[in-house]
């Protein structure tokens, strides 16, 4: 689809939109997975004045019924497939005001209140785009957070704060509309979004995989699309440096991208090294400010735990447990400035408060990310953990990621995570789960020495698992609060 077409049909959309009775400010639910439709229904939405609100389509069925009843969505843009299951629920939504189903509208669903036929709908208005509606402080997108901490919330995110965090994201990673920019991220993810919208800002091409099912089919289309751009999350930085990489002609390939979580030392090594002539940034963002920090690429073998210094156009403080600034290399508290932050949590006052609190200048808000990280004498960022994900052993503070580097430098180590888990002599013990490489054998005892020989000694983990997999969230994010427990592996060891 080129950029004209794009143009012309989402112009289309946003008429149909308005037709059926669309206000500023409503919230069009979008429930597709990477395709052509996702991204008309994103910019038809926008053009009318509406929010965007991406459901990833793996969302089950409660959480499903429940983002659209808390956010009021008044429009629901779906895959005819997925009528079947939604049925029921869309016709208790009284505020659904109609729903556009992409394809097959049989099997019994005529009847819905309002279902309109996306082709349709897209074929029976003007090209011509409508009259603007609205300004830069308007809401754009309704962003559901994963709920790894919790219930899921929407994070209000206006026009203003797309267009900064883009523009931003342009400047550093140089894009220009002679880049091929292939994402597998979903839609339904921040990171997914800002694959999206920097190409858009500049005119690159956009190649959009359904995810890393097939990573053979991906790698073949980045090199039969001579791609410049590709965006990962450290569980697929492990997948790729699975493969032989030297199967595929990726020699077009300027950058890589990862987010989402922080990418272990040992795997910025081993990646540099299987795609040498590849940029790596390393990034750090939430859904509520999009993205805080990258590491340029010539600066990663200098300092590869860092995620770098604040991108253009913000700024960045660490504050103690008090709100009061720290110092070098004292841990605290991100805290963001900027445009590029959300408003707030839709109708959640009080999670709005303890996450935006009052900045430097009067009426202003600034964001409490609630992550930790130390700041060395240069400027550069270093993640510590999430405040929540801090493991109190023994009475000192141990950093999961700390522990997760050390155990990547061990050989035969496919994935790792470490978490707390309550111990009656320690507070909390540190668990370790593992997953190793086909055909390598490991024991506790292995993985205990190698980190007495790294890691000091209340860092050690005292508990550890083997497990073939380590559950994963719809965005490709290691699950914690799912290894916290323990179940049946191929060893779980654990000592006082």
């Amino acid at each position: 689809m080129t950029y004209g077409e794009l143009d012309a049909q989402a112009n289309r959309l946003a008429r149909g939109l308005l037709d059926v009775g669309v206000e500023p400010g409503d919230r069009v639910a979008v429930y597709l997975d990477n395709r052509i439709e996702a991204v008309v229904a994103i910019f038809g939405t926008l053009r009318a004045g509406a929010a965007f609100m991406m459901i990833n389509p793996g969302t089950k069925a409660g959480k499903f019924r429940s983002l659209l009843a808390r956010s009021r969505a008044s429009v629901l843009i779906l895959p005819g497939a997925a009528l079947p299951a939604i049925a029921s629920t869309a016709e208790e939504l009284e505020h659904l005001r109609a729903i556009i189903s992409i394809g097959a509208q049989g099997n019994g669903h005529s009847g819905l209140r309002n279902l309109l036929d996306w082709h349709g709908l897209i074929g029976a208005h003007s090209s011509e785009p409508p009259q603007p509606k609205g300004i830069d402080s308007d809401l754009a997108s309704l962003l559901y957070t994963s709920g790894s901490t919790g219930e899921p919330k929407g994070v209000m995110l206006t026009h203003l704060a797309f267009e900064s965090a883009i523009e931003s994201i342009v400047t550093y990673l140089r894009l220009t509309e002679a880049d091929v920019i292939v994402n597998v991220l979903p839609l339904s993810f921040s990171y997914g979004l800002t694959q999206l919208f920097p190409a858009v800002r500049v005119g690159a091409q956009l190649v959009l995989e359904k995810g890393m099912a097939f990573p053979h089919d991906t790698l073949r289309r980045m090199a039969a699309q001579k791609a410049t751009g590709f965006a990962m999350v450290p569980t697929i930085a492990t997948l790729l440096l699975g493969l032989d990489l030297s199967q595929y002609d990726l020699s077009s390939l300027r950058y890589v991208t990862n987010a989402g979580a922080g990418l272990p030392s040992e795997l910025t090594r081993r990646f540099r090294a299987a795609l040498p002539h590849v940029q790596l940034y390393l990034m750090y963002g939430q859904s509520e400010c999009l993205r805080a920090l990258y590491l340029e690429p010539d600066q990663i073998d200098l300092r590869p735990d860092s995620v770098g210094r604040g991108m253009p156009n913000q700024e960045l403080s660490l504050v103690d447990e008090r709100g009061e600034p720290v110092g070098p290399n004292v841990i605290g508290e991100l805290v963001v400035r900027g445009a590029h932050v959300m408003s707030g949590y839709w109708e959640l006052p009080a999670e709005t408060a303890a996450k935006l609190r009052p900045g430097r200048l009067p009426g202003e808000r600034v964001l409490h990310t609630g992550d930790l990280f130390r700041r060395d004498e240069k400027g550069y960022f270093y993640f510590i953990a999430r405040q929540d994900d801090i493991i109190k052993s023994k009475g000192e503070k141990v950093s999961p990621r700390d522990v997760e580097n050390a155990i990547y430098s061990l050989d035969g180590v496919l994935e790792v995570a470490v978490v707390g888990v309550p111990d009656p002599l320690l507070g909390s013990a540190v668990k370790a789960v593992v997953v190793t490489r086909p055909g390598v054998v490991l024991l506790a005892r292995d993985v205990q020495r190698h980190c007495a020989g790294l890691l000091e000694d209340v860092m050690v983990p005292t508990v550890v698992e083997f497990r073939d997999a380590l559950p994963k969230n719809e965005r490709g994010k290691i699950a914690r609060r799912e290894i916290e427990s323990p179940m049946a592996t191929r060893e779980h060891f654990g000592c006082p």
